[in-house]
């Protein structure tokens, strides 16, 4: 599969070295008759990245920058060369390649010159082929060619073929489409660069061809000049019609970009002026932006000069074609018509017609895109899977396809015809210009062998469907089904506010990847080829590196969540089967270490753990040591101590008014009493309501701080400090009792009916949660927060705890916004945990820092050793190179005086093994900056 609807199955797959290998590759298939099909990212969305004969990874190894010319702005390049790595090779130079498709990331050169990719810029710097200057090609069979301009280096009879056939190539090209118009990528669109009056420019006209000629092995790409100080203007209108109609008049302003989309789509996203659709509008400096917002006659308008401004809402626009996979009732949306492009002058009136062209056949779809070059993406709710749905399908296209022709249109505008429109090419071109795209694939391959299917003799549109060998009814195809194959997964930028996908970063093994183990899963439901179902062993090595980061639950656009699919398959695979050890020694972590504690031989352990390492766990690693007093004993020895209850008295709530009657304050009542003559209530009853604001009157709200497996056994130090914090800012801590746990080691290993178990006692001992459940594991609110529901839906108990979960920071934020933390005026440096980025957030963390004097900015990515996973066998080196991606290589950069900050226990610990330097949760460094603690050292 590739991020289209279809699914071919390959015979196998090659990874070539260099072009010597794929010489080979190709004449043995050749030989063989066996089909070829070269792959880049796999981000393809019409099927041409899809094959039944060999597939050639050209990502794996032919993925160089050969080199860079700055003066002549050129670079040579191979095909599995990632996008991204060109232009920030180019950068420095202040220059970079002008194509650049929302997939820069992930998507490869190679893949755009087969596809003819576009992007936003390509108003002001054109087509891949617009910006290739020549290409190295071996054909099936194995013969090499160099292509550019003029005859040299072409395939036998090319020549002889345009000089036949002048005539079609000079009127049949245009297909109805006004002179000049720069998105006609249909079939072999670039074909009459041929002509002797267009150069004879053998290497555009290769351009688009969509793998079915020969394989690119290298190629020369022009570069252009990076604008030193782009301006962003945003402007808004009424509605989708008039953005299109306005998108047009723009263009004789020199804009770089004119990217539109419509509130269906990004309705209720931050930072956008007021109106009903959107113009992003890049211009090459702020005083041609601010020419264009007084000339424009949008609504509203703003204009962003701070690039990281700019990078926040074109992330809207790039995550686009993951958000538009779910319609606003969580339907599934589809590719198929995703890049159909008419003149921008018809623009308006061709989006009118669509829209209720859509709502004839009972469809929906949001459309966007490169509203300057009349070019549109939409992802539609087709149903591909039922036999109506199907016909409707093709009956929609077929529509479609007359209606884009109409206004003078292409059927593809960057993404190229594949399977989902090359069957319907008939309706764009002439049996002329249709017979010409035939002869001219056989002169290129005469034995049909590359990607046969596509753009000639072309498979029908509605065959191949991905969903006919995994129907969405299955159990648990429906979150498999869920990636789409955007393949955001395998981006490799360092330095963005990502995670996802540790393991594919470390490995760049397709398999590795979130999108490579959603496919797997997949064809394991399926059947097909995967045949031994929950028990297979393929599955299960790949999602063995997978480390249950959840970066992709909110990294990946389309929200696939890997981790919880890991823990499902876990569950199942290992069903009545005697487990991994590690499952039971790192699964039941929080039984081992509350058995440990209660017979109080945390001293003897820590003393043999020097020496002796635990079977079925890492052996280069050392284990964490144990608290020998765990936090809630320590904090009830302190509260007896102090000869008072654990429920502390309640202190005045600084900085609010006394007495709000609307907004009743929590209260903290001492053992043995009943609240308000109610009923007798266990000791520590508080009153409140879940999500109550923090209360105006003589008490501090009352916050439950829970001992999560950590703090309680493992780093007391932090809950203590947590609790001097949460009594400074006015709050009245109180820790949770009875035997709790968030589930999480066995959720991880895939004890999910254990795991029920744990969250069930959970429930029966929190009961209701009066006020804030305050956790400072963020894994542990984490799981509270979305596994607790998940895996307990039918209980009502669990919805509440999970809403009435807060982090350290939140708390305080929210229930006691007065409070001035310590002036600490230091630096940081450390790391934000995983399950934080992904599930909670940390912009409430951000601005407490800020306002402690914590300046910068903790690393991103993952530290690589996440809960159980650095401690099983076989996973050190990829726990050890995820932290070196960048949170070796941040603490390495950190000045002296840096405060070395991590919240979750697995980051510092990984930070303690790898870096040997101390990590501490916020609350620690805040407790720090306190006055000296009480007699009870709380």
């Amino acid at each position: 599969m590739d991020a289209s609807n279809y699914r071919r199955v390959p015979v196998g797959v090659v990874a070539p070295r260099d072009a010597e290998d794929v010489a080979a590759a190709l004449a043995v298939c050749a030989a063989a008759g066996v089909p070829v099909v070269p792959r880049g990212g796999g981000t393809s969305i019409a099927g041409q990245a899809t094959g039944v004969g060999v597939v050639l990874d050209l990502t794996r190894h032919m993925n160089a920058l050969v080199s860079l010319d700055p003066a002549a702005r050129t670079a040579v390049v191979q095909p599995g060369l990632v996008l991204d790595r060109l232009r920030d090779a180019a950068r420095p130079h202040g220059l970079t390649f002008g194509p650049d498709p929302s997939t820069h990331s992930r998507c490869t050169l190679g893949g755009m010159i087969g596809n003819n990719a576009c992007g936003a810029h390509s108003v002001a710097w054109g087509t891949t082929a617009d910006n290739v200057a020549g290409l190295a090609v071996t054909a099936y069979g194995g013969s090499s060619h160099r292509l550019g301009t003029g005859w040299q280096g072409a395939p036998d009879g090319l020549r002889e073929l345009v000089s036949q056939n002048l005539a079609v190539l000079r009127t049949g090209m245009a297909g109805g489409a006004a002179d000049g118009f720069a998105r006609r990528i249909s079939g072999y669109g670039d074909l009459d660069a041929l002509l002797p009056e267009r150069g004879t420019r053998v290497a555009r006209a290769f351009c688009g061809s969509e793998g079915t000629l020969g394989v690119v092995t290298e190629a020369v790409v022009r570069l252009v000049e990076l604008p030193a100080a782009p301006a962003l203007a945003v402007l808004g209108y009424a509605d989708e019609s008039a953005a299109a109609q306005a998108a047009a008049g723009l263009l004789g302003y020199g804009p770089l970009t004119v990217e539109g989309m419509a509130a269906d789509l990004v309705g209720g996203a931050a930072g956008l002026p007021r109106g009903g659709a959107w113009l992003f509008v890049e211009m090459r400096d702020e005083g041609a932006a601010r020419a264009l917002l007084r000339a424009s006659d949008a609504v509203d308008g703003l204009l962003l000069t701070d690039p990281a401004a700019q990078r926040a809402l074109w992330r809207i626009r790039e995550d686009a074609a993951g958000t538009a996979t779910r319609m606003p009732d969580g339907t599934m949306a589809w590719p198929g018509w995703e890049d159909c492009a008419v003149p921008p002058a018809r623009l308006g009136a061709y989006l009118r017609e669509f829209r209720a062209l859509l709502a004839e056949h009972g469809l929906r779809g949001s459309p966007y895109g490169h509203f300057g070059e009349g070019c549109v993406h939409v992802r539609i709710d087709f149903d591909l899977v039922t036999a109506p749905g199907v016909a409707r399908f093709r009956a929609f296209s077929s529509d479609l396809a007359d209606l884009v022709v109409a206004h003078g249109g292409s059927l593809s505008g960057e993404h190229g015809d594949g399977q989902a429109r090359a069957e319907l090419l008939p309706r764009m071109y002439g049996p002329s210009v249709i017979g010409l795209f035939e002869a001219y694939k056989r002169v290129w391959d005469p034995a049909g062998g590359m990607n046969p299917g596509i753009l000639v003799r072309p498979a029908r549109l509605d065959e191949n469907l991905r969903f006919a060998s995994l129907p969405p009814s299955l159990p648990f195809a429906g979150e498999v089904a869920r990636c789409v194959g955007v393949a955001k997964c395998r981006s490799t930028e360092v330095g963005g506010p990502g995670v996802m996908c540790p393991s594919y970063r470390a490995t760049g093994e397709e398999r590795h990847s979130t999108r490579g183990r959603a496919r797997l899963l997949h064809e394991m439901l399926a059947g097909e080829v995967v045949t031994d179902g929950w028990r297979s062993a393929e599955v299960a090595e790949a999602l063995d590196l997978c480390l249950g980061c959840k970066g992709c639950r909110s990294d990946c656009p389309v929200g696939v969540d890997m981790a919880a699919y890991k823990a499902e398959f876990l569950h199942h695979h290992w069903a009545g089967r005697l487990r991994p050890l590690s499952h039971y020694a790192l699964g039941g972590l929080p039984g081992w270490l509350r058995l440990i504690a209660a017979l109080r031989l945390t001293g003897p352990l820590n003393l043999v753990s020097r020496f002796l390492r635990i079977p079925g766990l890492e052996r280069s690693r050392p284990l964490p040591r144990l608290a020998r007093t765990p936090f809630t004993r320590g904090w009830r020895a302190a509260a007896r101590s102090a000869g008072r209850s654990p429920l502390p008295a309640l202190r005045p709530f600084p900085g609010l008014r006394p007495g709000n009657s609307a907004s009743p304050a929590f209260e903290a009542r001492g053992p043995g009493r009943s609240p308000r003559g109610s009923g007798a209530q266990p000791r520590g009853t508080v009153e409140g309501r879940v999500g109550d604001p923090a209360p105006q009157g003589t008490f501090g709200t009352v916050v439950t701080v829970w001992p999560d497996t950590f703090a309680e056994y493992l780093a007391p130090e932090v809950g203590h400090a947590a609790v001097r914090v949460l009594r400074a800012a006015g709050l009245a801590p109180v820790v949770q009792t009875g035997r709790v746990c968030c589930g999480l080691t066995y959720v991880s290993t895939g004890r999910l009916d254990a795991a029920r178990r744990v969250l069930r006692r959970t429930l029966d001992a929190v009961g209701d949660p009066q006020g804030p459940v305050t956790v400072l594991e963020p894994s542990c609110a984490a799981a509270l927060r979305t596994d607790l529901p998940a895996l307990l839906p039918e209980d009502p108990r669990a919805p509440r705890l999970a809403a009435a979960v807060r982090t350290f920071a939140e708390t305080l934020e929210e229930y006691a916004p007065h409070w001035q933390p310590p002036r600490l005026d230091r630096p940081v440096a450390g790391q934000t945990h995983c399950h934080q980025h992904a599930v909670l957030g940390d912009a409430a963390d951000r601005r407490l820092r800020e306002r402690a004097g914590l300046t910068g900015g903790l690393s991103g990515g993952c530290c690589g050793l996440a809960g159980n996973f650095g401690f099983e066998p076989g996973h050190h080196e990829v726990s050890v190179a995820c932290a070196e991606e960048q949170l070796l290589p941040s603490l390495r950069a950190a000045a002296p005086g840096t405060e070395v900050l991590a919240d979750g226990f697995s980051c510092r610990t990984q930070i303690a093994q790898l870096a040997g330097g101390r990590a501490r949760h916020l609350a620690e460094v805040l407790a720090e900056g306190l006055p000296e603690p009480d007699v009870d050292g709380m």
